[in-house]
């Protein structure tokens, strides 16, 4: 819709890294505000998060390499656009990665931080896709519907075509996400079940979303690569939400 948020001479801001940004920002900010709630160490929670994005990044670059391979190697100047280009599944699990490689050097428990951490994770996510709508990308398909959208500079999308606003319903879908975790970590919970519930919700969230979506995206059979890996995010978390107090015997008490 906006894809150039300000422009300062030859600086150009995008909408849809300022977004990131910006949810990046508020993210960490949640995250340390419950980490001196919860006694935790809010040094940890800063450059934990810090390493997590770059790794989160490099995930989703790397998956969108992974999916769109075979069209890479007919058109490599694909590869030189570094600020699109990112694939959101590949993001969460860079950076879960990441997290989990951090926590076992530096010897912290990572259930724990994970747990602390998936409400900001589903947070940034709702500002990304906030960007993603400025930008034009991730659309929906065609529609008649009051709700529909039409773009006018999208640099990735139809213009001048009502659309399904799949972007703004990823985005509601976040934050309603990040307010159901919030709640329900108010609770007495065992490790890991936070950290499953983002995960269930997140996973079917995506794969009904990815039905209305009409951007290009790779698909292995009938469904798109999101909505197969959102069927193995699905079993994980359903795994950490009814098998944690098998796994992890310390509760996490007050978030």
């Amino acid at each position: 819709m906006y894809p150039e948020l300000f422009k300062f001479g030859p600086v150009t801001i995008n909408s849809y890294g300022f977004m990131i940004a910006l949810g990046f920002l508020f993210a960490i900010m949640l995250a340390t505000y419950r980490a001196k709630k919860l006694g935790l160490d809010e040094d940890i929670i800063f450059k934990l998060g810090l390493f997590c994005i770059i790794g989160g990044f490099a995930g989703a670059k790397i998956l969108f390499i992974i999916i769109e391979i075979k069209n890479i190697f007919e058109n490599p100047s694909i590869l030189l656009n570094i600020s699109s280009g990112f694939v959101v599944f590949g993001g969460i699990i860079g950076g879960v990665l990441t997290g989990y490689i951090y926590s076992k050097i530096k010897k912290i428990d990572f259930m724990e931080y994970f747990d602390l951490s998936v409400p900001s994770i589903a947070l940034a996510q709702g500002f990304g896709r906030i960007g993603c709508f400025f930008a034009g990308c991730c659309y929906g398909k065609e529609t008649n519907w009051f709700w529909g959208i039409v773009f006018k500079h999208s640099l990735y999308g139809p213009n001048e075509v009502k659309l399904i606003p799949t972007q703004l319903l990823s985005s509601v879908g976040d934050f309603l996400i990040t307010i159901i975790l919030l709640i329900f970590a108010k609770r007495k919970k065992d490790k890991g079940k936070i950290a499953g519930l983002y995960l269930i919700l997140y996973s079917v969230g995506r794969f009904f979303i990815e039905i209305l979506r009409n951007d290009p995206r790779g698909f292995i059979g009938i469904l798109t690569t999101s909505q197969l890996i959102s069927i193995f995010t699905l079993i994980i978390g359903l795994c950490f939400y009814n098998l944690s107090k098998l796994n992890f015997k310390n509760p996490i008490v007050g978030r």
